[in-house]
């Protein structure tokens, strides 16, 4: 069960919601986010929810019988758009599209991608600059010294940034210089770092686990959100199967599953989920009819030179001819609905 509260509830009116729930036979959580304020029941026990929604303070009251209750799209009519600010949303209608290199590794390969960018119409910029790498000697990234300087070419271009966070203690100084935080699929479970997510005022983009189940991911993304934080994205990104033809198995079922699940805007990576450049933008395009409200995918300048992932990531010339594609499709899907 989910209680919005109004926003000028008095702190009487609240405790003797509290006491009703309880009453019921409900444990009650309080979470207040940058949108609202919510109190969550959790509890088996059948009753008529008029007895709770006439009294003073609610807002609305919404029964939802899944685990992951904020997240769940059964109590928010509109789906949940993400907005980046200059006129750059991910959701509601729109088709996003995030790219870039899988590292930044110098102002060059920065600037270059940029330009590529601003060409093709895509604002959000991916790239990082921690790198959790499965070998200690791989390339891992920059550090906060490459981030800085990432975030002063974008933010002359208009450009928004991407970028993953590893770890709690990175949050802070990273904070000013990304417009979304993502979660990788390693973290995808690292519940302190999720929570520590949840107490900061910018988006968050969560990739499903390597092996995580879709209910797996939704409750990642139920710990940011009861934590405060409702800016939240989901990412399809592939999940490793025993099939070695590919670096993991792209789920598109897990596309309209998601978007059935969930009020929250989800994406697709198609370079992680296949590993091979020759077909990334058939994935792409798949989870584009699939239903995907954007598409996160690596291009570089040179991917035979790239410092990391050089074997899925597009050149530009690639990169250029799947945005268009994934516009026509966008276009043909929207025609059709």
């Amino acid at each position: 069960m989910i209680i919005q509260l109004q926003p000028t509830i008095q702190t009487q009116d609240k405790q003797m919601i509290v006491e009703k729930i309880t009453s019921l036979g409900y444990k009650t959580m309080e979470v207040t986010t940058q949108r609202g304020s919510y109190l969550i029941g959790i509890g088996k026990k059948e009753f008529d929810v008029r007895q709770v929604g006439h009294m003073r303070g609610i807002a609305d009251i919404h029964r939802v019988s899944d685990e992951y209750k904020l997240v769940s799209g059964k109590w928010k009519v509109e789906p949940t758009v993400i907005d980046l600010g200059d006129g750059v949303t991910v959701g509601g209608g729109n088709l996003s599209i995030m790219a870039g290199p899988c590292s930044i590794e110098n102002e060059q390969q920065v600037d270059l991608t940029i330009n590529h960018l601003k060409e093709n119409g895509v604002r959000i910029m991916r790239g990082g600059v921690y790198k959790p790498r499965s070998s200690p000697y791989a390339f891992r990234g920059l550090g906060i010294d490459g981030l800085k300087m990432w975030h002063e070419r974008a933010q002359a271009a208009g450009i928004k940034i991407i970028s993953e966070v590893m770890q709690v203690s990175q949050i802070e100084t990273m904070y000013p210089y990304v417009d979304v935080f993502q979660v990788g699929a390693r973290n995808t479970q690292n519940y302190n770092l999720l929570d520590e997510l949840g107490k900061v005022d910018k988006p968050v983009l969560i990739k499903r686990g390597i092996s995580g189940t879709i209910e797996e991911l939704l409750s990642s993304a139920e710990y940011v959100f009861s934590a405060g934080n409702e800016k939240l994205i989901l990412c399809e990104r592939g999940i490793r199967t025993y099939e070695k033809a590919s670096r993991n198995t792209m789920d598109i079922n897990a596309i309209p599953i998601l978007k059935s699940k969930t009020h929250l805007p989800v994406v697709a990576d198609p370079s992680h989920a296949i590993g091979i450049r020759e077909y990334v933008e058939s994935i792409a395009l798949a989870s584009v009819m699939a239903g995907a409200d954007g598409i996160i995918y690596e291009t570089h300048q040179k991917p035979e030179e790239a410092f990391s992932d050089g074997q899925q990531t597009l050149d530009f010339n690639e990169s250029a001819r799947m945005v268009r594609k994934l516009k026509k499709a966008f276009e043909l899907l929207a025609a059709e609905s």
